[in-house]
């Protein structure tokens, strides 16, 4: 079981240029537990996401580790307790499968410091989990963008931090791998007590996986909480705009969400 770590937005803003895409944004990432990030395509996620791995520097407020601002903490270290999965990351031409998802055994090693065994161990752990340990010495060059994510992941998952940031983790997977990867980060959720934030556009995924759930709307948190509580019709209306039905999933008892659609109108 990992330590758990207090990783806070203290009313942060953030923009691009002079173009504003938060604004003055308070969220306490729940230590140990699952949190999804959803909402509408431009409304701040990814970019709030960015601010929580130290990507993006806040306008004004700020990003707090343990109560420590992580501006001001040594990059290194931080990338000992905060991992990233960005959207879309562009890999070295040429580079193997192992090698790339060994650069997350970077923050581990020191400056003289050589390849150990428990690196080798963690790479090969990342590839099994991921299911792509007989892509080990294959081009990622080569490969599908679903394989291509789940080399990202396990590279992610080599770093071994207790935080872990994924930005649309299921991108480019087909459903069955979708479920595959969201099941893998829950068991890692589970093992290690690794904090988990990731951003999500399928509500249902986000539903079913998620111990927290948070809405954000126009560049602040609109609603935050457990499933049950946040996912409602009102709430996909608000949010999304979209007019909906919300029902118990059959399987789990987590909100499902019915859009209804301008053909489907009973």
């Amino acid at each position: 079981m990992t330590l758990t770590h207090q990783l806070v937005a203290d009313e942060i803003t953030l923009a691009y240029g002079d173009r504003l895409v938060v604004d003055e944004l308070a969220l306490e990432v729940a230590p140990g537990r699952i949190t999804a990030i959803v909402g509408a395509n431009g409304c701040g996620k990814s970019t709030l996401l960015r601010a929580l791995a130290r990507l993006l520097s806040p306008k004004s407020g700020q990003v707090v580790l343990d109560g420590v601002e992580l501006n001001s903490r040594p990059t290194k270290e931080v990338a000992r307790l905060i991992g990233l999965l960005p959207q879309s990351p562009i890999a070295p031409e040429g580079i193997v499968v192992a090698d790339l998802v060994g650069r997350g055994r970077h923050p581990h090693q020191g400056l003289f410091a050589r390849w150990s065994r428990a690196d080798d161990e963690a790479v090969a752990a990342a590839l099994d989990a991921t299911g792509i340990a007989d892509l080990a010495d294959r081009s990622v060059d080569e490969l599908s963008g679903g394989q291509r994510q789940r080399v990202w992941i396990a590279m992610a998952l080599a770093q071994q931090t207790d935080i872990l940031l994924l930005d649309e983790p299921t991108t480019f997977l087909d459903v069955a791998h979708q479920i595959e990867v969201l099941d893998l980060l829950a068991d890692l959720n589970r093992a290690r007590g690794t904090t988990i934030v990731m951003v999500l556009h399928d509500l249902n995924l986000a539903s079913r996986y998620a111990d927290e759930i948070v809405a954000v709307c126009r560049g602040r948190v609109h609603a935050l909480g457990e499933p049950g509580v946040v996912v409602t019709a009102e709430l996909v209306s608000e949010v999304f705009g979209l007019d909906s039905e919300v029902i118990a999933d059959p399987l789990t008892g987590k909100p499902l969400v019915l859009p209804r659609g301008r053909h489907h109108v009973s």
